[in-house]
């Protein structure tokens, strides 16, 4: 097998992504069928349905993000706004995609990945910004207490890691790889107020 272990891990995140959406769109019909009967309704149906809606965004989320992602594979800007608008429904966390034109996959790998790492740096919620002019895309975030792990963020430039990787900050590990892919490097800034990384 040739795959490199970021290749392998992007194949496993194609397959878990690909294999969960079928039975989470199917229960999302479900609901709609017995909506329309109504058989029943109320604040229970409305919770399952919510949690199905947000589940399902996740998933087409993830499946960009930890996904394998081939070059010439392009998400058109509609596809783009409709997920991210999906995935910030009833949470705490809204993005602000000011791109006005389609994304190459393998791009828009390493913008999700991104996301998700700034995502951690919002306990308390937030707006991420996303633009993208002339080859590079600039991420920038607001919100109440921002919470800026130095050393986390510090090894994203450093070939001896201080923190180790767990589940929750998988992304952190993916990041880094994907970028030196595309041939990108990244640049952060801290401001007052603020957060902003670009590549």
């Amino acid at each position: 097998m040739n795959n490199s272990n970021t290749d392998f891990a992007a194949l496993v995140g194609s397959r878990i992504c690909h294999d969960l959406i079928s039975p989470v769109g199917a229960i999302g019909n479900g609901l709609e069928l017995i909506e329309m009967s109504g058989a029943a309704s109320g604040p229970e149906l409305e919770l399952i349905s919510d949690s199905v809606g947000s589940a399902n965004a996740r998933i087409r989320f993830f499946r960009i993000a930890f996904g394998h992602s081939g070059a010439g594979q392009g998400v058109s800007l509609s596809e783009i706004k409709s997920l991210l608008a999906d995935v910030e429904a009833g949470g705490r966390i809204s993005y602000d995609w000011q791109g006005t034109t389609s994304v190459d996959r393998p791009q828009l790998r390493a913008v999700f990945l991104a996301i998700m790492c700034l995502e951690t740096a919002l306990p308390y919620g937030g707006v991420i910004t996303i633009s993208h002019r002339n080859d590079l895309w600039d991420l920038s975030i607001v919100g109440r207490k921002l919470n800026i792990d130095k050393d986390l963020w510090g090894d994203l430039h450093r070939s001896e890691k201080r923190v180790e990787i767990t589940a929750g900050f998988v992304q952190f590990g993916l990041f880094p790889p994907t970028l030196a892919e595309l041939g990108k490097t990244l640049f952060m800034k801290d401001a007052d107020g603020g957060f902003s990384i670009s590549f």
